[in-house]
C-alpha cells in the first residue's frame, strides 16, 4: 500500500524539542480509505468521508488513539496518550477540506490563491466531555507556494474551547471581533511555522458558522509574516488536541467550502467614523461604506488623545461596530480600512472618542469630533455633544483643544470662549436640555500651519 504522511507539527506554551522529534520521525501510514464510516486505531489512518478526509493523526505518542467515523465528523473512543501540559499535545484528530501531506480531500478546490477566493464559508458542530485536558481546535494552513508535502508558513488556529492548564502559543497580542464572537489574539512561532491563535472569549463554542476569510484577513493585519493574498490556502481542519484524557470529544458535523471572486481591487477608503451611545466602558461607531466589493472593515484603536500606535481592535461586515471594555474617563482614537481578497483600502479620518468618568468625572456627557472639511492650512469640525448618563441634563459645556500653532477662526451655532488652545462652545436655551442618549451639535473652523495635517484630539465636556 501506498504511504502518506499525515501529521501536525506544534507545540503549546513553550517550544519542544522533543515534540518537534517526534513529528518528524518517519513512519509507515496507511492510505485513504474510501469509507462513510470506520474505526481507526492506525497511528496517521484515514478515511474519505464525501468530500473531506478524517484523520487519527497520533502524531505526538506511540499509546493508542482510536476514532470512530461518520459521513462529516468523527468522535474518539481510545486516548491513552498523556502529554505535558508545558509542551505539546499527543494528536490532532481531525476531519479537513484541502491538502495535509500530500493527503488531498477527493477533488479538492485547495490549494488556491487567497487573491482568488471569495468566501471559504464554514460550519463546524462539537462535543465535550466532562472531563480531560483538550482544546477544540478549528485550523487553517497557508502557504506562500502550492507545495504540501511538509510543514506549511502559517498556522491559523481558532480555539473554541480549552481544558485543563494549556494555552496558546507565544502570547496575547490583540483582540479580535469575528463571526460574532469575541476572541484573544496570540501569536508566536512552534519553530517550525508562525501560529496565530484566536482563543475564545466568554461561554465555550459548541457550534459556529462562519467565513474562513474573515479570519484570514484579520491575521494579515498582525504582520507581512503571516502571509499576504498572493498565498495559498491549503486546507481547513476542524479537530482536537488532547493532551490527556479525550474519549468522547466528537465533532457532529463539519462542513467548508470555496468560492471564487471578492474584487478585481481592493475597496475606497471608508468614511471617517462617528461616535455615539459613548459611556464610561464602551462606544459605539459608524461611518459612510466603501466603494466595491467590501469583504470586511477592520477597526482599529489607539489609547491616549495622541497616541499614534494602532492596533486592530475588531472587524465588521457592516459600516458600523461597538466596542465595549473600555476604561473610564479615557481619550480613545479610532480609524477604520475596508478589505477584500484584492487588498486593503487607505484609512479613513480618525475620530476621538472620551469615555465618562464612570461616576467620578466626565459630568455625563461626552465630547466626539469628525472633520467636516480641511484643507492645506485649515479645517472645520463638526462636535457632537451627547448626553451618555441615566438622567436628563439641562446644560453641557463642550471644549476641544486645539494643536500647537492652530488657531480659532469662527465657531457656530454661537461664538465660542476661545482660552488659549481651547476653545469652548456651551449651550444655549433650545439645546441644552438632553435626554439620556440624545446629542447637540456645534462646530468650529481652525487654521494650522502650512502643509500641516493635524487635527484635534483632545475634547472634553460638564454637564450641569
Amino acid at each position: 500500500m501506498p504511504a502518506t504522511t499525515s501529521r501536525k507539527h506544534r507545540l503549546t506554551t513553550i517550544a519542544s524539542a522533543i515534540a518537534l522529534t517526534v513529528a518528524a520521525t518517519a513512519v509507515s501510514l496507511l492510505a485513504a480509505q474510501p469509507a462513510q464510516a470506520a474505526t481507526i486505531c492506525e497511528q496517521y489512518g484515514t478515511t474519505v468521508a464525501g468530500n473531506y478526509v478524517i484523520q487519527n493523526n497520533r502524531w505526538g505518542t506511540s499509546a493508542t488513539q482510536c476514532i470512530n467515523t461518520t459521513g462529516n465528523g468523527f468522535s474518539i473512543t481510545q486516548q491513552d496518550g498523556v502529554g505535558s501540559t508545558s509542551g505539546a499535545p499527543v494528536s490532532y484528530p481531525s476531519i479537513f477540506l484541502g491538502c495535509h501531506y500530500t493527503n488531498c480531500s477527493p477533488g479538492s478546490p485547495l490549494p488556491k490563491q487567497l487573491s482568488t477566493i471569495g468566501t471559504a464559508p464554514s460550519s463546524i458542530s462539537y462535543s465535550y466531555p466532562g472531563s480531560g485536558t483538550y482544546n477544540a481546535s478549528y485550523d487553517i494552513w497557508l502557504n506562500a507556494d502550492t507545495n504540501v508535502s511538509g510543514v506549511q508558513d502559517t498556522e491559523i488556529m481558532i480555539w473554541f474551547n480549552r481544558q485543563g492548564s494549556i494555552q496558546p502559543i507565544g502570547s496575547q497580542t490583540g483582540t479580535a471581533s469575528i463571526a460574532g464572537r469575541s476572541w484573544a489574539v496570540w501569536t508566536g512561532s512552534n519553530g517550525a511555522n508562525n501560529v496565530v491563535s484566536y482563543l475564545f472569549t466568554g461561554s465555550i463554542i459548541n457550534s459556529l458558522s462562519f467565513d474562513v476569510m474573515d479570519f484570514v484577513r484579520d491575521t494579515f493585519t498582525r504582520g507581512s509574516q503571516y502571509g499576504t493574498n498572493n498565498w495559498y490556502l491549503t486546507s481547513v481542519q476542524a479537530g482536537f488536541e488532547p493532551w490527556i484524557g479525550g474519549v468522547g470529544l466528537a465533532v457532529n458535523s463539519f462542513s467548508a467550502s470555496v468560492t471564487t471572486g471578492g474584487g478585481t481591487q481592493p475597496p475606497g477608503t471608508p468614511g471617517t467614523p462617528s461616535a455615539s451611545n459613548v459611556t464610561a466602558s464602551s462606544a459605539s461607531l459608524s461611518w459612510s461604506a466603501s466603494s466595491g466589493t467590501v469583504g470586511s472593515y477592520l477597526i482599529e484603536r489607539a489609547t491616549g488623545a495622541s497616541s499614534t500606535s494602532f492596533s486592530q481592535v475588531g472587524t465588521s461586515s457592516s459600516p458600523s461596530f461597538s466596542n465595549s471594555g473600555l476604561a473610564a474617563n479615557t481619550t480613545y482614537r479610532y480609524r477604520v480600512r475596508a478589505s477584500n481578497a484584492a487588498g486593503t483600502s487607505g484609512y479613513s479620518g480618525i475620530v476621538n472618542v472620551t469615555t465618562t468618568g464612570g461616576g467620578g468625572g466626565g459630568g455625563g456627557c461626552t465630547t466626539t469630533a469628525t472633520v467636516q472639511n480641511q484643507w492645506n492650512n485649515g479645517y472645520v469640525m463638526q462636535v457632537t455633544v451627547t448626553n451618555t448618563g441615566s438622567a436628563t441634563i439641562n446644560g453641557w459645556s463642550s471644549t476641544a483643544t486645539l494643536p500647537s500653532g492652530h488657531a480659532h477662526t469662527g465657531s457656530w451655532p454661537q461664538a465660542a470662549v476661545v482660552s488659549g488652545q481651547n476653545v469652548t462652545e456651551t449651550n444655549q436655551n433650545w439645546n441644552g436640555t438632553l435626554a439620556p442618549g440624545q446629542t447637540a451639535s456645534w462646530g468650529f473652523q481652525a487654521s494650522r500651519p502650512n502643509g500641516s495635517t493635524a487635527l484635534p484630539t483632545v475634547y472634553s465636556c460638564s454637564a450641569s
